[in-house]
C-alpha cells in the first residue's frame, strides 16, 4: 500500500512489464503455461524439487485476503500517480457485480437450456462434507474434507495443518474462449494422493468483472447471464426450464460453521490466534494479547520476493486501548522514577521480553537493532544458569507482552505535567432541534450522565472538567462557576475570528458546580423555545473548543450535536454537492473526498492540542458528511448518524450511543510509534489518525474501540532462526492527567516456505486490512478499478497457494487453504458494501459514513459488519442461558414460521415469518396475531413470561457487547421494509449489485484456473 492509497497489480488479463507475459484480453494463453512472480522471468508450472518443501510446524486458524503486486516495490508511488497501475479492463469485461457483456456468445457451441447449465455447473461442484447435510447429487464422486497423510521425504506438503477444502468442479469449462488445460472435462473422481488420500491443490486471480462464462458443453454458463433469475440486479425474470439438481449450500465453506467449531474458552500461550468473535482467556505471555494486536499472518516470508509472489499483505491491526474483561488483570504500571523507562540507545525501543542480557547482566543486546547497551546501575540484576535475569518474573517489562511505564517530564509538552482533560458539550439549538425535542432530551440525559464520567481506578470522582456551549448562527458560552447562583451566558457573534470570552468558570469540576449545571440544563430548552433560526455554523464551533483547550492548557473531547449542513456565512460554510450523476463514473470519488481548506487546518490544530471531536448528526437531508466528518475522522473521534430523527423511535437509540461514548475508557493527546526488528518496517497506516511525518501516528484521543491498521514491507532478508519482532509504543495522557507509555510487543515466526505463511494466516485480520485499503483507494480511484483489484488479488493469492503449496490435482477442483476457507465469503460481502457499490439508490452520506466508520474499526467489528449474525429465535430454549446457534446469512435459511434476529454491529432486525405461530407473537408482543403488529414498532414490550424475558435478554446482551448502539427494526415477511433486511443476507445476490456467494466462488475458481493455465 502506498502512503495515500490502494496500489495493486494490474488486471492479469493484460500484458504488463514484468507480469510473466500474460497476453491481453481473455484470449488463449501463451503456448507454454507461464506463472512467474513479479519482475521475474516466466516460469513453467512444475512441482518444486525434492526437499524444497518442509512439513508444517505451527498453525493459526484464519484466512488471508490479498494486497498489492507493487506493494513491495522500492519506489512505490501514491495512488493516481501511475495510471498504468489501474489500466482499463479488457473491452469485454464488465465491472464486477454488473451485468456481463455477451462478447463471447458467438464463440460458444450450442448449449442446453440456461437453467440446466447452472445445474450442470453447480451440481458438479462437489464441495465435501462441510456441515451436517446430505451429500449433493453430483457426477463427481463425493470427496469429503480429509487430512492428508504426512508428506513423504521430498514430497510437497500441503499448506495448512488441516488440509484445504477441495472443491471438484467437475468438467465444466468456466472460461469464455477455449484456454489451455481448461477445455476438456475431467470425468470421474479427482486423482488421489499416496495412500488414497485426496491431495490439496492451488489458486490465483484474474480480471474482475463477470465475463460470459462457458457452460459444461462450451456454451454460456447459466446463472451469471442476463435474463436469468438471481443473476444480477438488472436481469429480467425467470426462464422456464427443467427441474434443477441443486447443490447443497451446506457443502461449501461456512463462516457460521467455523464460529461454532471454535466456541468456548481459548487460551493463548503464543502469538497464534483464533476467530475474533470468541470469548477467550489470555494467559501470561511475552506476546501481547490478541485483544491488542492481531496480524494478517503469524509467519512472515523471509524475503521480499516470497512476499511479492504470494501477495498476502503483511499487516497488524493494533487496538492499543482494547477493553479487558473483569477476569483479566489490568496492565501493570512500571515506575522507574526520574530516570524513566530503559531504552535502546540506538533505535529507542523500550525494554521488553525480547532483549538479550549478556556479560553477567551488565549489558543487553537490543532485539530490534542488535545494538549492545549498558544496563543502568539502578536496573542491574544477576543472571541465572539459563542466562535469564533472576528478577525475570518480578518485572512486567521482562515477562509480559503488554505493560505501561510512568512517563517522566521529558515526555510532556514544555516539560510540564499535563492538566486533566475536559469534555465540552456543544448543542445546536436551531429550530429543527428545538422542535424535535432533541435539545431537551440531551439536557435531561446530561444531568444523570455527568455523574458517570470516566475516572481512574480507585478514585471517588472523575478528574475530567466539563463545559457547555449552545449555538446556531452565533455561539453562546456559559459560566457555571460553583460560586454563582445562576449560570451566565456570554455570546460571540463574530464567528470569523473565534475566541473564548471567559476562562474562569467555563471548564469546571462537575461535582463542585453540580447545582449551577443542573440549573443551566433546565434553562437551555426554555431559552430557545421560540427560536426561528434555522441556519447554523460548524467550523467555528470546533474552533471554539480548540481555543478553550488552549487557554486551559489541557486536552479533551468535544461532543457536538448537530442537525443540518452549515450554510450560515462563516468559515467552513458548505454547499450541496450531492450529484447522483457522478455515480458509476470516474468522478464518483469526489463524493467521498472532503472539501479542503478550513477543515483540513482545523484537523491539524485539533491534533496538536489533543482535541478529539465526536459528532452526533441528526440530518433530514444531505449534509456533506464526507466534509463534516473530516475532523472527527482525523482526531480519533466518532460520527453517529440518526437520519430523520424522531423522539419516539430514535430517542433511546441515540441515548445508548451517548452513554457509551461518554463512559468509554480513553487516552488523550496520544502519539504512537511502531518499531520493528531489522529486515522489515512499517510503511502504511490506516485509521482515525493524523500523520505529520512517516513514523509518528498522532491521535487527539484513542479509545477502547479504535484500531490502527499498519502495513509492513521488507527492506532486507528475515532470519528463520531469530524470527521477527514488533513493538507498539503509545504515549498518552490518562483521564486523571498523568502521562504514560503503553507498550505492546509481538514476536513472529519467519519462514522461507510459503506453506507456513498460508497456514498461519488470519482471515479476519486480512479482511480488515482489505476493507481499509479499498475504502482509502476509492478516494483516488474509480470504484470499478477497486473492485477489479479485490477480485484479482483474491484469485492471485489462492492461485499462488495452489501452485506452490498444494499437491497436483485436477484443474476442475477449487482448492482453498484451510486458513482461508471462508475468505471468499468475506471478500464478496465487502464488494457489496455501500461504499463499493455504485448505486444511485444509496444515500451519499450513508456511504461516506460507512467508509469513515470502517477506517477506525478493529478486527471483530469488520468481521461482524461483513458477515452479520442471523439467530433463530422461534425454537429457543427459554431455560438455557446459551444463545441459539446462528445460521448462514441466506434467504434459504429463513422459514415462514420462523423468527430471526439479525445484527452486524450497526443494524439490528427482528424478522417475522408470515406463518409465525400465534403463541410466539403473543409471548413476545402480547398481540393475538402478526396482523395486529404496528408498522414502526422499535422496541419489545416488557412482558412477564419466560419467552419475552429470554428474547429481550438476548437483544440486550447483543447491544451491550457492541461498540455502538443499534436501533431494533421489526420487519414482517413480504412487507416493504423487508428489503432493508434482505440486503444483509450477504450470501445472496446483492440488492444494489454484486454476486451471490456461490456465483462469486465459481467466478474466482475460473480466474484461478485462467492464471494457472
Amino acid at each position: 500500500m502506498s502512503q495515500q492509497g490502494y496500489v495493486a497489480a494490474p488486471p492479469y488479463s493484460q500484458a504488463q512489464p514484468g507480469m510473466g507475459g500474460y497476453q491481453g484480453g481473455f484470449g488463449p494463453g501463451p503456448s507454454q503455461p507461464l506463472y512467474g512472480h513479479y519482475g521475474g522471468p516466466p516460469q513453467a508450472f512444475s512441482t518444486p524439487p525434492t526437499g524444497m518443501m518442509k512439513s508444517p510446524v505451527s498453525s493459526a486458524a484464519a484466512m488471508p485476503p490479498p494486497p498489492v503486486s507493487s506493494q513491495y516495490s522500492p519506489n512505490v508511488q501514491q495512488n493516481g500517480a501511475h495510471p498504468q497501475r489501474y489500466p482499463a479492463p479488457p473491452a469485454v469485461s464488465a465491472p464486477y457485480g454488473q451485468p456481463p457483456q455477451s462478447a463471447y456468445s458467438s464463440m460458444a457451441s450450442p448449449v442446453p437450456p440456461p437453467t440446466q447449465q447452472l445445474t450442470n455447473q453447480m451440481s458438479a461442484m462437489n464441495l465435501g462434507s462441510y456441515g451436517n447435510a446430505a451429500p449433493p447429487t453430483s457426477p463427481v464422486a463425493q470427496q469429503p474434507f480429509q487430512t492428508p497423510p504426512p508428506p513423504a521425504m521430498g514430497q510437497m506438503a500441503p499448506g495448512p495443518q488441516s488440509p484445504p477444502p477441495t472443491m471438484p468442479m467437475g468438467g465444466q469449462s468456466m472460461a469464455g474462449p477455449p484456454m489451455a488445460g481448461m477445455g476438456r472435462p475431467f470425468p470421474g473422481p479427482p486423482p488421489t494422493g499416496p495412500g488414497g488420500f485426496q491431495q490439496p491443490g492451488p489458486g490465483l486471480a484474474g480480471p474482475s468483472g463477470f465475463p460470459q462464462q462457458a457452460g459444461q458443453f462450451g456454451g454460456p454458463m447459466a446463472g451469471l447471464q442476463p435474463g436469468m433469475p438471481g443473476a444480477f440486479p438488472t436481469a429480467p425474470g425467470a426462464l422456464a426450464g427443467p427441474p434443477q439438481k441443486k447443490l447443497d449450500p451446506d457443502s461449501i465453506p461456512s463462516i457460521v460453521s467455523r464460529r461454532l467449531i471454535l466456541l468456548g474458552v481459548h487460551t493463548f500461550t503464543y502469538q497464534h490466534t483464533t476467530l475474533v468473535i470468541l470469548h477467550f482467556l489470555i494467559l501470561i505471555s511475552s506476546n501481547a494479547s490478541p485483544r491488542f494486536i492481531r496480524c494478517t499472518t503469524y509467519s512472515l516470508p523471509c524475503t521480499a520476493d516470497l512476499a511479492k509472489q504470494c501477495q498476502v499483505p503483511l499487516a497488524s491491526i493494533i487496538k492499543p486501548f482494547a477493553s479487558l474483561p473483569k477476569n483479566e488483570t489490568p496492565l501493570y504500571v512500571v515506575k522507574h522514577g526520574e530516570t524513566g523507562p530503559v531504552r535502546c540507545n540506538r533505535c529507542k525501543a523500550y525494554m521488553c521480553p525480547y532483549m538479550q542480557f549478556i556479560d553477567g547482566g551488565r549489558r543487553y543486546q537490543c532485539s530490534f537493532c542488535n545494538c549492545v547497551n549498558e544496563v543502568p546501575v539502578f536496573y542491574f540484576q544477576h543472571l541465572d544458569h539459563m542466562g535469564r535475569r533472576v528478577d525475570f518474573y518480578e518485572r512486567p517489562e521482562l515477562s509480559l507482552g503488554s505493560y505501561e511505564f510512568e512517563a517522566t517530564m521529558d515526555y510532556c509538552k514544555n516539560n510540564k505535567p499535563p492538566n486533566p482533560p475536559a469534555y465540552i458539550f456543544m448543542i445546536d439549538v436551531s429550530y429543527t432541534n428545538i422542535k424535535s425535542g432533541l435539545v431537551k432530551l440531551i439536557c435531561d440525559e446530561l444531568k444523570s450522565l455527568l455523574e458517570k464520567l470516566p475516572r481512574e481506578e480507585g478514585m471517588e470522582s472523575s478528574a475530567i472538567k466539563v463545559g457547555f456551549v449552545t449555538y446556531n448562527k452565533i455561539l453562546h458560552f456559559y459560566n457555571v462557576k460553583s460560586a454563582l447562583a445562576q449560570p451566565q451566558m456570554m455570546v460571540v457573534s463574530d464567528t470569523a475570528d473565534m475566541f473564548v470570552p471567559l476562562l474562569d468558570g467555563f471548564l469546571v469540576n462537575y461535582q463542585d458546580s453540580r447545582a449551577v449545571i443542573y440549573n443551566l440544563l433546565d434553562q437551555i430548552p426554555d431559552m430557545f423555545a421560540d427560536t426561528n433560526e434555522s441556519e447554523t455554523v460548524f467550523a467555528p464551533v470546533i474552533q471554539a473548543g480548540v481555543e478553550a483547550f488552549k487557554e486551559a492548557e489541557c486536552s479533551g473531547k468535544l461532543f457536538i450535536f448537530h442537525s443540518s449542513m452549515p450554510t450560515a456565512e462563516a468559515p467552513g460554510k458548505l454547499k450541496n454537492r450531492d450529484d447522483k450523476k457522478l455515480v458509476n463514473t470516474d468522478k464518483e470519488k469526489m463524493l467521498f473526498q472532503p472539501q479542503k481548506g478550513v477543515y483540513e487546518q482545523l484537523s491539524k490544530e485539533c491534533v496538536a492540542q489533543g482535541c478529539c471531536v465526536d459528532l452526533f448528526l441528526f440530518p433530514s437531508q444531505y449534509v456533506d458528511l464526507a466534509t463534516m466528518a473530516d475532523v472527527p475522522s482525523h482526531t480519533g473521534g466518532s460520527v453517529y448518524k440518526y437520519s430523520n430523527f424522531q423522539m419516539e423511535t430514535d430517542g433511546e437509540h441515540f441515548l445508548r450511543d451517548l452513554r457509551k461514548d461518554v463512559q468509554k475508557s480513553i487516552g488523550f493527546d496520544a502519539v504512537m510509534r511502531v518499531r520493528t526488528s531489522t529486515g522489515f518496517r512499517a510503511t502504511d497506516f490506516f485509521g482515525g489518525i493524523y500523520m505529520n511525518n512517516t513514523t509518528d501516528i498522532e491521535m487527539a484521543a484513542v479509545d477502547c474501540d479504535k484500531a490502527v491498521t499498519v502495513e509492513f514491507k521488507h527492506d532486507d532478508t528475515l532470519s528463520e532462526e531469530t524470527g521477527a519482532f514488533m513493538q507498539c509504543a503509545l504515549l498518552y495522557t490518562t483521564i486523571s492527567g498523568q502521562r504514560r507509555l503503553r507498550i505492546h510487543n509481538v514476536s513472529l515466526n519467519c519462514s522461507s516456505q510459503l506453506s507456513e505463511l498460508y497456514k498461519s494466516c488470519e482471515t479476519d485480520s486480512l479482511i480488515n486490512f482489505f476493507a481499509k485499503s479499498a475504502y482509502r483507494a476509492i478516494l483516488n480511484q474509480p470504484l470499478k478499478n477497486v473492485r477489479e483489484i479485490l477480485v484479482n488479488q483474491t484469485a492471485h493469492m489462492l492461485a499462488c497457494y495452489r501452485k506452490n503449496c498444494a499437491s497436483p490435482s485436477a484443474a476442475s477442483q477449487l482448492i482453498l487453504p484451510d486458513a482461508m476457507k471462508v475468505f471468499p465469503v468475506y471478500m464478496n460481502s465487502l464488494m457489496k458494501t455501500a461504499p463499493l457499490v455504485g448505486s444511485t439508490e444509496l444515500s451519499t452520506d450513508d456511504r461516506a459514513h460507512q467508509r469513515l466508520s470502517v477506517m477506525a474499526m478493529g478486527v471483530e467489528d469488520t468481521q461482524l459488519l461483513l458477515y452479520p449474525r442471523l439467530i433463530p429465535l422461534h425454537n429457543i430454549d427459554v431455560s438455557s442461558e446459551a444463545l441459539p446457534a446462528p445460521v448462514r446469512c441466506s434467504e434459504e435459511r429463513l422459514s415462514e414460521s420462523g423468527v430471526f434476529l439479525l445484527e452486524n454491529g450497526h443494524s439490528m432486525f427482528l424478522w417475522l415469518g408470515q406463518a409465525t405461530s400465534p403463541d410466539l407473537i403473543q409471548g413476545i408482543f402480547n398481540l393475538p396475531s402478526l396482523a395486529h403488529l404496528q408498522a414502526n414498532m422499535c422496541a419489545l414490550p416488557e412482558l412477564d413470561n419466560p419467552l419475552s424475558s429470554k428474547v429481550r435478554a438476548i437483544i440486550s446482551g447483543v447491544l451491550e457487547k457492541r461498540p455502538s448502539s443499534m436501533k431494533l427494526q421489526i420487519v414482517r415477511q413480504r412487507d416493504k421494509p423487508e428489503m432493508l433486511f434482505r440486503q444483509f443476507l450477504v450470501e445472496d445476490k446483492g440488492l444494489h449489485g454484486g454476486a451471490s456467494y456461490m456465483d462469486f466462488l465459481c467466478y474466482v475458481h475460473r480466474e484461478i484456473r485462467q492464471l494457472l493455465t
